[in-house]
């Protein structure tokens, strides 16, 4: 398969066949570092999306991005699930430069946690398709100047998570929403543990933004061998013969009795327009 042509189908192939489990926690973990831009993070505890409906917005945000790769960009599941994200987006002054770092995390983000804990890291060919795939996207979403190849997703990530990361009190109210939500999923007397096993995944940088205390090197140790563990385990089994989309995720909690595209998503919240925190030079998302 040629990565180019073929894109959106390898890109398929590997969230839905090879990594299933894997793309869901790194896209989980993708779309909660961009919290720690205080111009993202300030915007979603206005909207109170991600403090007041954290399991909703979960669900709609992986519903929405997985209706693509299931169905492909020129479905008409696919052109519904664009056209809801580009309505939400459009009900802000949200700058060019947040969407497409955001964007940059959709990229990065699951190779990183790929090759760090899956059952084999991605190949070249995985990596482009998914910088085309992506790419894709955005360009379906109007985001303007979006890199070219996984090298330059990668390194226009990390200029603006070095530039941007800092701390900002109601994205720390997001954080801790999401982490609560993540614990809530499994037996409470667990969600303790289940928060420093979160934190022990978490870089320094993030740590620091959020000023969370970084569990001990013993903990974050335990953590992430007991991950990697799990992904030698998997190397084991045989092929998955079946896909697995997001829909099929037991963490999906707010559909019981199924969903239609077009009904997934937020509406517009009166009165708020504008971005909290102001953009010098930025400019809005189209």
């Amino acid at each position: 398969m040629d990565p180019y042509r073929d894109a959106s189908e390898i890109y398929r192939l590997t969230s839905a066949y090879e990594f299933p489990w894997d793309h869901t926690r790194a896209l989980e973990l993708a779309l909660y570092r961009t919290y720690a831009v205080p111009s993202i993070g300030r915007l979603l505890a206005e909207t109170a999306e991600l403090t007041d409906r954290t399991q909703k917005r979960y669900d709609d945000t992986s519903l929405l991005l997985d209706t693509v790769v299931e169905h492909g960009f020129d479905s008409t599941q696919g052109r519904t699930a664009i056209r809801r994200i580009n309505q939400m987006h459009r009900s802000y002054d949200i700058s060019n430069d947040d969407m497409r770092y955001v964007l940059c995390t959709f990229v990065v983000m699951p190779k990183r946690w790929i090759d760090a804990y899956g059952w084999r890291r991605l190949s070249r060919h995985e990596r482009v398709a998914t910088s085309v795939h992506y790419r894709t996207l955005g360009r379906h979403m109007g985001i303007k100047d979006i890199p070219e190849t996984y090298e330059e997703f990668e390194a226009c990530l990390d200029a603006y998570e070095e530039t941007h990361f800092a701390w900002d009190e109601d994205a720390r109210r997001v954080s801790d929403a999401t982490l609560a939500l993540m614990a809530s999923w499994y037996p409470r007397p667990l969600a303790p543990l289940l928060r420093t096993a979160t934190l022990a995944l978490l870089d320094e940088p993030l740590l620091h933004a959020f000023r969370y205390t970084p569990p001990s090197p013993a903990v974050r140790t335990l953590v992430r061998r007991a991950v990697r563990m799990r992904g030698r385990a998997v190397r084991l089994l045989p092929p998955r013969r079946a896909p697995h989309f997001a829909r099929q995720n037991w963490e999906i909690k707010s559909y019981p009795d199924g969903f239609e595209v077009n009904d997934l998503g937020t509406r517009p919240v009166p009165g708020l327009r504008g971005c909290p925190v102001r953009h010098p030079g930025g400019s809005a998302a189209q």
